[in-house]
């Protein structure tokens, strides 16, 4: 029997996107933009997703640049917070 190494602890998955909607209460939604190869063609598609980030400190506007981290669930639907905002909307 062989024992296999234990996967790292502490890693957690980031997305960098924009923020569409800050309107619940310390939760903003995110969009975030992918692309990949399409599986037959090869072009490149673009994929939209949105994520519930937790903002506890309320202050993400909409149209900033924020990085989300994955977090353990905070509510139904939120299961990332948002670490940083990168670049602030110029509104």
């Amino acid at each position: 029997m062989t024992d296999a190494p234990a996967p790292a602890r502490g890693r957690r998955k980031t997305l960098v996107g924009h923020v569409v909607s800050n309107k619940m209460e310390k939760t903003a939604v995110v969009q975030v933009r992918t692309t990949r190869p399409h599986p037959l063609y090869n072009k490149a598609v673009r994929r939209e997703k949105k994520y519930y980030a937790h903002d506890d400190s309320n202050t993400c506007r909409i149209g900033d640049l924020v990085r989300i981290a994955e977090a353990r669930p905070t509510s139904k639907l939120k299961r990332w917070r948002v670490v940083e905002v990168i670049e602030r909307s110029r509104e």
